[in-house]
This record gives C-alpha cells, structure tokens and sequence, in this order.
C-alpha cells in the first residue's frame, strides 16, 4: 500500500537542522518502538514533507531535506515581543523557576489563541519571549524507513488525525 491521503503512516526517523552556520545538529528520533504515526494530508506537518514521502509503501527509505521556507519559515522578528512580568504572577509572586532562560511556557494572546513561546531574557519589568516556531530558520534534514501504510478509518478522517487501539475518546 502507497502514501497517499487518508493514510495512516508510521515511520522512523532522525531529524537534523541546519544552522545559518551550516552545522548540522541531530534534533530529534523516532525508533521502531516508537514510530512516528500520522494521518497523511491533514498532519499539520510542512507539505514538503509530506510531498517527499508520497507513493512510498512499507519497507522503503526515505532521506530529503525541508528548507526553512518550505517548513517552517524564516525566523519573524516581529515573533518575538516583551511580556509584562507581572504576567507570569502566581498568588502575587513570580514562579522564578518557570521563568527562566530557554524555557517553553503555553501562552494565550487576547483571542484565546494558544501558542508556545520560549523565553529569550528575563529584565526588571518584562520576560522577552520568542513566539518563532523552534524550526523557524532550520533547514530539515530527515532519514528514515516507512514501517507501516493502512486505510484511515471513517472515524479517523472525521476527527483529521490518528486513533490508538480501542480507538479515540475525546
């Protein structure tokens, strides 16, 4: 069975990125144990990646890179802004273990928008925080093998993602 919509994929794989130095860092593994499994053409993973694996069947090996542009974009200044510190307040008090250097804190803007930012410098009256995605500005680079191709159930593309055994509850 090929990769194609309405799939469910599972696969391995080591990601490397590229800095603007071009050194290569391995950023992240999926083993045999532990495959990465997705419901291919909805997965909210860059197109390109999913472009690259299209057609390939269990067994097969992939090795392509995703440029920033195609993945997750460049880096956006304007992404990273100062947070009132009075922000990050519990009972009165900062949590001066949260708010720390290279710490990712769930944040919400003012629509109720649900976001990842990581914190950048702690000054006297703010928190800089870069809301980039982590890849932005990477270059990708992934290695891997298909494991396993199936139909995606009724259910599964209804909800647009994956279910484990038993199925899903929400």
């Amino acid at each position: 069975m090929k990769i194609e919509e309405n799939k469910v994929v599972s696969l391995t794989y080591e990601l490397r990125v590229t800095d603007e130095e071009g050194e290569a860092t391995l950023v992240e593994t999926a083993e045999e144990e532990n495959p990465m499994v997705f419901l291919y053409g909805v997965s909210g993973l860059p197109e390109k990646f999913e472009e690259e694996l299209a057609g390939k069947a269990a067994g097969d090996t992939f090795k392509f890179t995703v440029s920033s542009e195609d993945g997750y974009g460049d880096l956006d200044e304007s992404a990273i802004v100062p947070v009132p510190k009075n922000v990050f307040e519990v009972d009165g008090k900062i949590d001066e273990e949260m708010v720390q250097v290279g710490n990712y804190i769930p944040m919400s803007d003012n629509e109720g928008n649900h976001m990842q930012g990581r914190i950048v410098s702690v000054e006297s009256d703010h928190v800089l925080m870069d809301f980039n995605h982590p890849l932005a500005g990477m270059d990708m680079h992934f290695e891997g093998k298909i494991i396993d191709v199936r139909d995606a159930s009724a259910e599964e593309i209804a909800h647009g993602h994956v279910h484990g055994a038993g199925g899903h509850h929400h």
